[in-house]
């Protein structure tokens, strides 16, 4: 709180201005990861990201494929902990293989 002496009501008595801080403390991030694997085609794993994450576009998903078929791993979304994981959960669910790990 903040006493401000300078400022009086009609009455006379001062008025005291109430100062509020807020402090957010932003959530943990979450990587979910897409693993490359011998088993699915590039097209099925492009049309599963589209399923799975509708707000990938189509050249979204292909990146991410592309990504993970040369490099071994792709990068899919970087989330809060339950979309995270419910994405991950959603990828095995159609056989493809996925892990969370924190963003830092």
């Amino acid at each position: 709180m903040v006493e401000n002496p300078g400022s009086s009501s009609p009455g006379g008595a001062a008025v005291i201005e109430k100062q509020s801080e807020r402090v957010r403390k932003t959530s943990p991030r979450y990587k979910v990861l897409l693993h490359n694997d011998p088993v699915n085609t590039m097209d099925y794993v492009v049309k599963t990201l589209r399923q799975i994450l509708p707000q990938l576009s189509e050249q979204d998903a292909i990146a991410v494929m592309l990504e993970t078929h040369n490099t071994g791993v792709g990068l899919v979304i970087t989330c809060d902990l339950e979309p995270a994981e419910f994405y991950c959960e959603s990828l095995k669910g159609k056989g493809l293989t996925s892990t969370i790990e924190p963003e830092n």
